[in-house]
């Protein structure tokens, strides 16, 4: 993936890692399109940084997606780089009734509105050399029983990116996934976890990886490396416990 000159859309891009990548890749000349659902803050994003442009955009929503990729084949045409950030992470507890609403959402966010994206933005990505990632998580690889829809969606996302990649190996486009460890944000109130990578540190390392020579299938920065090594290693029911015995900060 080049570095610069780039027509970038990221999803969910309004806070967090997603809006870490946006100004990162803003600041290194691309023309950066971040979306969300919140109009009154994709705008102040525009107007605190000039040159960053905004669209409203909702995962959950099949019809928004549909929509988005329309306006954005005729506002952008140069699009080259989608990068499908946007996700859910909640606590569920299996033994109450409501986490059912609550596993859906994040079903219909984090994993269809992946697949979504993908199948809706493909027919302009196909027309040039082009890229799309995907971000899961390092919880797609051992699940973190708290948030357990969030990590099974994550794993389904890692499932589908590795088909997507051969699916359009030949073709002009290319499929890298991201996935992150815990990082300080507010995805799962971790922006004041000791335990979570520093945001800056996390962008730092995963824009190295992901500008290198040649670009990787998949961006996994150090403190990613254990889960996802975890059952190769030998080292997955030990990391399952070690997940399972989490308590969120007082």
């Amino acid at each position: 993936m080049k570095a610069t000159g780039n027509t970038i859309l990221i999803t969910g891009s309004t806070a967090g890692i997603g809006l870490g990548l946006a100004l990162r890749f803003h600041q290194a000349g691309n023309k950066v399109i971040i979306a969300g659902r919140r109009k009154a803050l994709l705008q102040q994003i525009a107007a605190d940084y000039p040159g960053i442009d905004a669209i409203e955009l909702d995962v959950a929503d099949a019809k928004s997606i549909v929509q988005a990729s329309e306006l954005m084949a005729e506002r952008y045409p140069g699009l080259n780089v989608v990068i499908n950030n946007a996700g859910i992470m909640l606590p569920e507890n299996v033994l109450d009734a409501d986490s059912l609403a609550t596993a859906e959402d994040t079903v219909t966010t984090n994993l269809l509105g992946t697949i979504r994206m993908t199948y809706a933005f493909l027919p302009q990505l196909a027309k040039k050399d082009s890229v799309i990632i995907n971000v899961s998580s390092a919880l797609a690889f051992v699940p973190f029983p708290l948030a357990m829809t969030y990590s099974a969606t994550k794993a389904a996302v890692h499932s589908f990116t590795e088909g997507l990649r051969v699916q359009l190996a030949g073709t002009s486009v290319g499929v890298i996934e991201l996935a992150p460890p815990g990082v300080r944000t507010t995805l799962f109130g971790q922006e004041n976890e000791e335990q979570s990578m520093p945001l800056e540190d996390f962008l730092d390392e995963a824009l190295g990886l992901l500008l290198s020579e040649p670009t990787p299938k998949e961006v996994i920065v150090e403190r990613a490396k254990f889960l996802r090594t975890a059952e190769a290693t030998g080292n997955y029911d030990n990391v399952l416990g070690m997940l399972s015995a989490w308590k969120p900060a007082d």
